[in-house]
């Protein structure tokens, strides 16, 4: 059936001109002068169209007359969004949106390239129906929500366990909460790589399995180094769904489509640190703090479950692969290759090796980091800010607690002002980020710089120390107990509206 296909595929493909033309190649033509630099990484670059606003960067970037930056203004309004993510339209009524969208590479085994069987391949995740599509969203999302939630529903409970295991230090107790995101920093410096070698599908089972298992292992340890080991394995498992979910969204959904997308998928980061403390603290209090690792495990076992029966390969270039090793067995071919070959390829279009993807998989993110003077002040900067979004998850008990007699219970009830503060961050980026940026490209003569992304963080920025002052002389002066809650609304606010800001400028 693949030798069928791919025939069928390669008689369209010539009739179109071509098995891998497509209305792009002037641009494509533009980049030959990089090639001594190594092949494109396409897998970078479609992870970058992924990020919400990406796409309209790189449009502005290339507008330079105001009346075409309105029309650009116009197709990104929310309401324009909606209407095309949940609108049931074919590949063709798509085309009439006024973009340009670049063919999908076809086979063609007169020149011994493997790639999609037509444009309207069922295959391609692109073409996946829209119900396959918004069930995977859900599903990730899902699993999104577990994982943060997973990171700070310990944080009421940290005196609880403290006592239990007779140890006296707040720095350990406070370890039990933050070693957690030292796996999350860990985690996808191997993840990311590997599901360039073995696929999306595989690589997020095995995380999401590993996250459920540590989840035992927290419940049932018998000391705090136990306890601070499991914590950081769960971190390194739970980062798998925030490390490969961004791609996965890539790989189904078109550029315009991503936004609301990545919006639904974000949500279970934004609410899960915060509902995470409201109800550990209950847990903790009525029935142990055990038990928040056992109610973990009852919520991500079945997602997992769900996740590993509905969910398929997204990734293009190990779709391809897998079909370019049947099409050799049945034609008895071994000159044939996929189309996504440069993904991988070394410059003399040598194949890379597993190793070599490894490494540079962990590689880039060092080269970015240490190469990019801005790249290396904003993360300094967004781990200070982390830093302290932690730090207050960790105080929150002891003050609220000794300073004002609450108990664990309610100590967890504290955390909804962070929760609102970083909601209403989420709502203003998402309804002013893009017109923001429009705004300031119409008043630079239609011109884009990206630099314009962080306009905004700019401003956001100042609700930080808004927080810290505000909190601190609360909890000393003993000021009513609403006053500190009401004080973590700014950095709840801040927070989202630094971090949405510099990602999309990052990348």
């Amino acid at each position: 059936m693949d030798l069928e296909k791919g025939q069928a595929g390669a008689h369209n493909s010539s009739a179109a001109g071509g098995p891998l033309t497509s209305s792009d190649d002037t641009e494509d033509d533009d980049n030959d002068d990089d090639d001594n630099h190594g092949a494109p990484d396409l897998a970078h670059q479609r992870i970058e169209d992924m990020v919400p606003g990406h796409s309209l960067d790189r449009e502005l970037s290339r507008t330079r007359d105001v009346e075409s930056i309105r029309t650009i203004e116009t197709r990104h309004t929310v309401r324009s969004k909606v209407s095309r993510v949940f609108s049931r339209q074919s590949r063709k009524s798509n085309a009439g949106d006024g973009l340009k969208h670049a063919r999908i590479p076809e086979t063609d085994l007169d020149a011994g390239v493997v790639g999609w069987d037509s444009q309207d391949d069922p295959a391609m995740p692109l073409n996946f129906p829209p119900a396959k599509k918004w069930l995977l969203v859900a599903l990730l999302s899902a699993i999104t929500f577990v994982t943060p939630f997973a990171s700070s529903i310990l944080s009421p409970g940290i005196a609880n366990l403290l006592q239990d295991f007779g140890e006296s230090s707040s720095i350990v107790g406070a370890m039990t909460v933050s070693i957690y995101l030292l796996g999350y920093v860990v985690g996808p410096m191997f993840l990311a790589p590997m599901s360039e070698i073995y696929g999306r599908r595989p690589i997020l089972g095995l995380a999401n399995i590993s996250f459920c298992c540590w989840q035992i292992g927290c419940a049932l340890s018998p000391n705090i180094v136990a306890l601070i080991i499991f914590r950081f394995l769960s971190g390194v498992g739970g980062s798998g769904c925030l490390t490969l979910g961004g791609g996965l969204i890539a790989d189904i959904f078109r550029p315009e489509q991503r936004g609301f997308a990545m919006g639904m998928w974000l949500i279970g980061p934004i609410i899960g640190p915060t509902v995470g403390p409201l109800i550990g603290g209950f847990v903790a209090e009525t029935i142990g703090w055990r038990w928040d690792f056992w109610l973990v495990l009852m919520i991500a076992v079945p997602i997992t479950a769900l996740i590993e029966i509905f969910n398929q390969e997204t990734s293009y270039y190990i779709l391809v692969k897998n079909k370019t090793a049947r099409l050799c067995k049945q034609v008895g071919r071994d000159d044939l290759r996929s189309c996504y070959d440069t993904m991988t390829n070394l410059p003399g279009n040598k194949k890379a090796s597993r190793g070599r993807i490894l490494f540079n998989g962990l590689v880039r993110p060092l080269k970015m980091l240490f190469l990019s003077p801005i790249v290396l002040l904003l993360t300094l900067y967004m781990s200070f800010v982390y830093g302290a979004l932690y730090l207050l998850f960790t105080t929150i008990p002891t003050v609220f607690e000794d300073t004002y007699g609450f108990n664990t219970g309610l100590t967890g009830l504290v955390y909804l002002g962070i929760g609102t503060g970083t909601t209403l961050g989420w709502v203003i980026l998402t309804l002013y980020s893009d017109k923001t940026v429009i705004y300031l490209a119409k008043k630079n003569n239609g011109e884009f710089v990206p630099e314009m992304r962080l306009w905004m963080a700019i401003w956001f920025s100042w609700l930080m120390p808004i927080t810290f002052f505000w909190y601190g002389w609360c909890a000393e002066y003993k000021v009513q107990w609403m006053s500190p809650i009401l004080s973590f609304i700014p950095f709840g606010t801040g927070l989202m509206g630094l971090f949405m800001p510099i990602n999309t400028y990052v990348v």
